[in-house]
C-alpha cells in the first residue's frame, strides 16, 4: 500500500464520500462506495446492496462498472473506494477480476473511516489475471 496526501485523487474520493450514506448493507454494516473513472473524464459510482441471500447481493465496484458500461465506458484510470472500515479495504476477489476484463492498469485508491488512505495498481492485486483461452486480452 502506498500513497500520500499530494497525489489523492479528491474529487474521485469526494464523490465516494457523497454516495457512501446510500449504501445498503443491513447484514454486515460494511457500507461500500466506489467512483469509477472512465479514460474520458466520466465519473461512475455506485454501493454496495446487500440481500438475506447473500450471493444475490453486488458490490459498488460491479455497480459502478455495469453503470459505466451500460454509458459505453470501457477503459478506465482510476477507482476510489470509501468504506466503513477502521482501514483501507481493496476490492474482492470477484470486483478485481471484474474491472480487470478493461485493463489492469488501473490506480485503485481507498479511505477508512479514519481518513487514512490506501493506494494499489490493480494489477498487483491480481497478478495472474484469469483469460479465456480462446479471447483476445484487454490488459
Amino acid at each position: 500500500m502506498t500513497g500520500g496526501t499530494d497525489d489523492r485523487p479528491e474529487a474521485l474520493l469526494e464523490e465516494a464520500r457523497r454516495v457512501h450514506g446510500s449504501a445498503y448493507a443491513p447484514y454486515s454494516n460494511f457500507r461500500v462506495a466506489a467512483a469509477l473513472e472512465a479514460e474520458d473524464g466520466r465519473v461512475f459510482s455506485g454501493v454496495n446492496v446487500e440481500n438475506a441471500s447473500s450471493p444475490v447481493g453486488v458490490c459498488a465496484e460491479r455497480v459502478a462498472l455495469g453503470t459505466a458500461v451500460s454509458s459505453g465506458a470501457r477503459s478506465f484510470s482510476r477507482l476510489a473506494l470509501v468504506t466503513s472500515g477502521d482501514r483501507p479495504a481493496t476490492p474482492c476477489g470477484m470486483c478485481r477480476q471484474a474491472l480487470a476484463e478493461f485493463g489492469t492498469e488501473l490506480e485503485v485508491w481507498s479511505e477508512a473511516t479514519d481518513g487514512s488512505v490506501g493506494r494499489w495498481i490493480l494489477s498487483d492485486l491480481l497478478p495472474e489475471v484469469f483469460r479465456r483461452n480462446d479471447e483476445g486480452s484487454r490488459a
